[in-house]
């Protein structure tokens, strides 16, 4: 395939043409669902799928690198083009997503005088690194050397971010360096100042937004009046964070109009096509005036629901798309089957206190530090430690604190602390008990200035305005639970594991409902299918059919804060997203 920019057009094989794109990020989604995801994306009248890169997924521990199962970008591209389809990818190495750390690998918080996103010799180091891998993959399929890859991005809305040119322009470089000969984009803001600091000269500018094309050129025409005009994300929902109230969505009508404006003046990608999934501990957070965590679910009100069913939107887009399309479109393929399981027991238990020593090595340690310094990433962290005198109404104070933590005092929980309230409570306790704090990280920033704060007691912990000392700390990722114990007798401690088993006959997509539960995750067959809170907005976790097997499935529920009920869930064929 023969693409290029020309004036102010995109050129295929010698033809102006339109981009009509959507993004699909493959890590969010299940590699079986790919191929029906596309055929999806064909059929709403789209030539063009678009994706993010995830560092931190490819490299989760430093210097090893994985690009299989729902890592296999380049299936992934090779599958897009199969079904007809180019391809735009955005490597980052920053990619913001609502992705946890924007898609930087948690690791790099440990290396001393890091700075993220400019010309940090540690930061190049590593980013050098990833790229020369990834670069691996995705260089076969580029355009120019006859497969479907048309644009590669140069880091991502850096506008919003800083001003670092020099290292806007050894990405670039980079990019040029490695044999990445196809068109290279920015995308940012619509503002003059957003575009100007995340800018890179000779590369393509793209904006991002969801409404009122025409105001939202207006800086872009005036600065580049004859480069193509391209939305690179053009919204069309938004993300829901735990607390929100409601699930975010946008009107068909409102997102429609916007498109068709779109088209008349160029070309867009929308944003999402298909949200997907924040698997595991993988989901971001917004943190400005408070911690706003991603949930679990990154639906998004996209044009595909978050299990790849069609909506209203679809349906009102293709409409629209059929004006742009020479051939026919070829017919929607149905929804994939959905089963509501029923209800089931989860009769086994087993609290975390018998299971530090299962889970985890103690590290001793004089004073508690960051969970990075313990050389964990997700999950969660128990600093454990026994006092050496009486306390009545003692004050304990976190200088700082990622994110939540719930205090014990031998294995009775007396409260939890969390960043957007207070970070002091009072404790009672007599010499020889065993305080306890269980911290969870609960997802690292994605956007902003305070991407690198750290997690776990990040700051001096103060008892009664004095630093105690001597603590043991465990480093909980609960990333393998297969050492876990469980016990029929059930459970008294509030932070427990429940396990129970799900007999399917055959394989479908379902839903969990977690109604007699309040805060935890859930592991299906060993894989953690995302977190769970009664606050909301998300009610239920979706759960893909390949993750489970005909026969007999490993259900195992970590809950931390203590049940409502009886330790039972439910299986649906129906979502709750708010």
């Amino acid at each position: 395939m023969d693409f290029r920019i020309q004036g102010n057009q995109f050129i295929k094989d010698g033809e102006p043409i339109k981009i009509i794109s959507g993004a699909v990020h493959y890590f969010r989604n299940l590699p079986d669902t790919w191929r029906d995801i596309f055929k999806k994306l064909r059929a709403l009248g789209c030539n063009c799928v678009e994706t993010y890169c995830a560092w931190n997924m490819h490299e989760k521990q430093k210097g090893a690198f994985d690009f299989s199962g729902i890592l296999d970008i380049a299936k992934f591209l090779r599958t897009a083009e199969e079904e007809g389809l180019m391809a735009i990818v955005r490597p980052g190495p920053y990619i913001c997503a609502e992705w946890e750390f924007g898609g930087l690998p948690w690791w790099i918080q440990t290396e001393p005088d890091l700075e993220i996103r400019c010309l940090n010799p540690t930061y190049i180091k590593y980013f050098d690194r990833y790229l020369d891998r990834l670069f691996e993959e995705i260089r076969p399929l580029l355009s120019i050397n006859g497969g479907n890859v048309i644009m590669l991005q140069c880091e991502n809305e850096y506008g919003y971010y800083g001003d670092d040119k020099e290292y806007l322009a050894y990405l670039k470089e980079g990019y040029l360096r490695r044999g990445m000969n196809v068109p290279l984009f920015t995308s940012d803001g619509t503002s003059r100042a957003d575009m100007l600091d995340g800018m890179i000269e000779g590369t393509l500018v793209t904006l991002n937004f969801g409404s009122d094309v025409e105001n939202r050129f207006r800086d872009h025409d005036e600065m580049f009046p004859d480069m193509p005009k391209m939305c690179m994300e053009m919204w069309d929902g938004w993300f829901d964070a735990w607390g929100d109230g409601y699930h975010h969505t946008t009107t068909v009508d409102d997102y429609c109009k916007t498109v068709d404006d779109m088209l008349k003046r160029g070309s867009l990608n929308m944003y999402m096509f298909i949200g997907g999934t924040n698997f595991g501990f993988m989901n971001g957070a917004n943190h400005f005036d408070k911690f706003l965590p991603d949930v679990t679910s990154y639906d998004y009100d996209a044009v595909l629901t978050e299990c790849g069913d069609i909506t209203p939107k679809y349906l009102a887009l293709r409409e629209i798309f059929k004006k742009y399309c020479k051939e026919e479109l070829p017919e929607i393929p149905e929804n994939r089957r959905k089963k509501a399981y029923g209800r089931i027991s989860l009769d086994e238990s087993s609290g975390i206190f018998d299971n530090h020593d299962r889970l985890s090595k103690p590290i001793m340690s004089n004073v508690p530090r960051c969970m990075e310094h313990y050389g964990c990433g997700y999950g969660y962290i128990a600093y454990r430690t026994r006092l050496n005198r009486d306390y009545e109404n003692a004050s304990l104070t976190f200088e700082s604190l990622g994110d939540r933590a719930q205090i014990y005092i031998n294995r009775s929980l007396v409260g939890v602390v969390y960043i957007n309230d207070s970070l002091q409570i009072d404790i009672s306790a007599k010499e020889g008990d065993v305080l306890t704090v269980l911290c969870e990280n609960m997802g690292r920033a994605n956007f902003g200035a305070k991407m690198m704060r750290k997690k776990g007691i990040a700051g001096r912990c103060l008892l009664n305005n004095k630093i105690h000392f001597n603590w043991e700390v465990y480093p909980l990722p609960m990333d393998n639970l297969d050492s876990v114990v469980y016990s029929s007798e059930g459970c008294v401690e509030d932070s427990c594991f429940y396990r129970g088993y799900l007999d399917v006959d055959e394989p479908a997509d379902t839903f969990v409902k977690l109604d007699n539960f309040k805060k935890g995750f859930v592991t299906v067959n060993g894989f953690n299918i995302g977190r769970y809170w009664e606050i909301g907005p998300q009610r239920t976790l979706y759960l893909p059919a390949s993750l489970l097997k005909a026969g007999r499935n490993e259900i195992v529920v970590f809950e931390s804060d203590g049940l409502k009920g009886a330790p039972e869930i439910e299986f649906t064929d129906t979502p709750i997203l708010g």
